[in-house]
Formats: C-alpha cells, structure tokens, sequence
C-alpha cells in the first residue's frame, strides 16, 4: 500500500515517535511506502511531501515536536477543499491516511472520512489530554513532568522569600495538567476550568496555611480557569481566527487580587510553550510508539473512520465521531476526593 501521514494541530512531545512507528511496521511488515504530508492539511492542498523510511526516521525516537511540520486548518478552509483533497490523494496514489492530531483534527478528519470518503484512520494527539475515547493521550505526562520540575523549583524560591506564586499551565477547557502536576507537586490549591474559584476562599486557605507556619504556597492554576461569577473578574470572550478564547493570563488578573486580601507578596510563572518542547517522557514514547503501531494496522485492516485510543492497558479502535462529541474532562473523584485534600 501507498500510505499517507499527517500531523495537525499543535506540536506536542512523541508525534515523531508515532511516525516512526508507523513507518518501521510498515516498511518491514507490510512492505508499504509512507509518504508523509508537510504542514499538516496544507500539505495535502498544495501537494508537498517528503518520502519516509526508516533511515529518513533514524534518531526521531526522543526528539519533540514533529518532523512534518503542523499546522491549524483543515481542507474546509479552501473553496472546494475537501473533493480537492480527495482528489490529490487518488493522484498521488494514497489508499488509507493517518492523521494525528487533537479534537478539531480528528473531527475534521471523521468528517473529510464520512462525507467524502477519505480513507483516514485517526491517532488522538494533545498534551491536555482532553480526547473523548481514550484514557491518556501521549505529550500528556511529558507536560505534566514539565510543569511538577518547576514547581519543584519554585517550591525553595517561594519559601525563602514568605511567597505566594500561581503557577500558570496550559488547559484551555480541561484542568488534567493543572490537576497531575498540582497532586504531584504539593500544590496548596489547584484551579481548573471544569470548577470555576471562589477567590476569597482560596485567599482564606491560603492566609490559613501561613499561620500554621507554612511560609509559602504554591498555586496551580488551568489557563482556562475562571472565577465564580462575582467573586473576581472575569475574563473577556475574544476569539482568534481558529474560533478559540484568547485567554488573557488568568494567573497575571487574580495575583493582584491575592496579594491584596492575603497580604503576601504573589509572584506568577507562567510555564507556556516549555511544556510543549523538547523530549517526551519514557511514558509518552512508549504510548506514542504502540499508536504508531496499531495506526498502520488499523489501516491494512481496513477500519477507516476509527482512531485508536488507550483503554487500560490495551490499545483499540474507537470510531472518530467519539473525538469530536465532548471534551474529555477532569474526573470529578480525582479532583473532588483526591486533590482537594491537600489544599490548604
């Protein structure tokens, strides 16, 4: 078979190890071409490829990011898109395509698969692993063991100095890196989207905590997290040209607020893109890899319009409709019964 590949969305640590999974299966297994596609969809409409091998994957194994290039957009984009898309796939001889990518790319492609139907399986990419459908999705723990070594860190400066510092992570609508790397570095309070704050009763705990001795606390806080209405300010709705919420810096809006009803110096570190960079975790190249593998079995297999997602400790197919119905969201047992009991 003549297989295509594609990355969309944001970067995120072990896109590299799935492409080099998928091709090392199938070059040695099945005896395809892989032809990968440069720049995600644009790829695909402006027909620029790059032909992948085992040698051309050589030493991608620990490197971030993606060797393809990505990007946002999808062939809905363009005038007649999608049959052009389609059009450019029969011409270059590709008989199924792997698109790995977040909800947006997945949805897409399910809709590209169901409307047209473009041979496409699925392989759910997002280090907020927000994907319905499957239990963890890989660049997830590598961003969580980002933002726990700098809490680590900050830990020392904040407790020399008597300091508050809110530590700001990516999670635009699920709090799982806020609610991981809170748990896992000792956090005082964590605040997620899916629980919108009270900010006085984060200051009282905070204030609480201090008179007990606790001469620092660390506050992990989800960019997309919000306060309860009228207890801060709440903010703006502005979108970008991709319909998302630009978030204003959640963090940088409520430290002068706990500054001033705790009266402790608030100092905020916003950890932003490093979470998205550099070499995923042992974890995240192993599930990333196992993708790779079931992703280029899935399509000799003929299961276009499935993704294949984890489910305990196996790797299955799920249909690709199940991406784009809801964003996977914090379990409300780890947040509510765990988390919360070591806040304050």
């Amino acid at each position: 078979m003549r297989v295509g590949v594609l990355t969309g969305g944001g970067d995120c640590p072990g896109l590299n190890a799935v492409i080099r999974a998928i091709v090392r299966k199938a070059e040695n297994a099945y005896g395809d071409e892989v032809v990968g596609f440069l720049d995600a969809w644009d790829g695909v409409q402006e027909r620029r490829t790059v032909q992948l091998d085992i040698r051309a994957m050589r030493g991608t194994l620990p490197r971030g990011g993606t060797v393809l290039g990505t990007r946002r957009g999808s062939p809905y984009d363009w005038a007649e898109g999608p049959q052009h898309a389609r059009e450019i796939l029969a011409e270059l001889g590709i008989e199924g395509l792997i698109v790995i990518g977040g909800n947006g790319s997945l949805t897409v492609a399910s809709q590209l698969h169901q409307q047209y139907g473009l041979p496409i399986v699925g392989v759910p990419k997002t280090i907020d692993n927000d994907i319905e459908g499957t239990d963890f999705t890989f660049g997830f723990h590598t961003a969580v063991q980002i933002a726990t070594d700098a809490i680590d860190r900050l830990h020392t400066t904040a407790e020399s100095h008597d300091r508050v510092i809110l530590v700001e992570v990516m999670g635009r609508h699920a709090g799982w890196i806020a609610t991981y790397a809170g748990l896992a570095g000792g956090a005082a309070a964590i605040l997620i989207p899916e629980r919108p704050f009270d900010l006085d009763a984060v200051c009282n705990a905070i204030q609480a905590r201090h008179e007990r001795g606790r001469y620092a606390s660390i506050i992990v806080v989800a960019e997309g997290a919000e306060p309860r209405s009228g207890s801060s300010e709440r903010a703006s709705k502005e979108l970008d040209r991709f319909g998302h919420v630009k978030f204003s810096g959640i963090a940088q809006r409520i430290a002068p607020e706990v500054e001033a009803k705790t009266g402790f110096e608030t100092r905020v570190v916003q950890i932003g893109h490093v979470q998205r960079g550099g070499t995923p975790t042992a974890y995240d190249r192993v599930l990333a890899t196992r993708f790779g593998i079931a992703a280029i079995d899935a399509v000799h297999d003929g299961a276009f319009g499935d993704m294949v997602v984890l489910r305990g400790m196996d790797i299955v197919k799920s249909p690709m409709t199940v991406a784009g119905s809801r964003t996977r969201t914090v379990d409300p047992h780890l947040y509510d019964d765990v988390a919360t009991v070591f806040f304050g």
